[in-house]
């Protein structure tokens, strides 16, 4: 067990990359389930975190130490990958290609675990409930984007309507569904 701090961690990490290592051992499974609580996408969640820390170790030469601790840097990116998926859609995998590293399919057991890990159980009901409330175009809108994963351009198909006017639907769906959630106590938490 390494006692330095996050930030003396980040810090020696730019002569001995090892120092990163603890930096993630101590904060992955956060961090998975920060992203798992947001995107509700066990896939999606371990591709962020995955990127995030791609993102961190290369950039870790640009961490300054202002006193604040180093996880903080650390869900800064990590805010920055979850802004980046919900305007995209997809995780961009630019650190890791950057790093060399390969993509990886999650295994079935991975997923269970991230399940896990959040406890989805009251998210589902609650989203059940906070779907029924939606207009019946941005309830479509949303199932074909996030439950089917297709594309805009197909989602505008099947909605008969302009791609703008597909993503305006899913964003406005994905508001008022976060809204609804807030209403019933499910707020997620900001860590960092």
């Amino acid at each position: 067990m390494d006692e330095r701090t996050d930030a003396q961690l980040l810090l020696a990490s730019r002569a001995e990359p090892a120092a990163f290592v603890e930096v993630y051992r101590r904060h992955a499974e956060d961090l998975l389930r920060y992203f798992a609580r947001r995107t509700l996408d066990p896939e999606a969640a371990a591709e962020l975190t995955a990127e995030t820390f791609a993102e961190a170790f290369a950039s870790r030469r640009n961490y300054r130490d202002t006193g604040a601790n180093g996880v903080a840097w650390l869900y800064g990116i990590a805010r920055h990958q979850l802004g980046r998926f919900f305007r995209s859609g997809r995780v961009d995998a630019a650190a890791r290609k950057k790093l060399g590293m390969p993509p990886t399919d999650l295994p079935l057991e991975d997923y269970e675990r991230i399940e896990d890990l959040v406890d989805f159980a009251p998210i589902r009901v609650a989203l059940a409930e906070a779907l029924g409330t939606l207009p019946e175009d941005q309830r479509e809108a949303l199932r074909l984007r996030v439950i089917e994963s297709l594309p805009y351009a197909e989602v505008a198909d099947h909605l008969g309507c302009a791609e703008a006017a597909a993503r305006q639907r899913v964003s406005r769906g994905l508001r008022r569904l976060a809204l609804v959630l807030q209403e019933q106590g499910l707020v997620m938490e900001e860590v960092g």
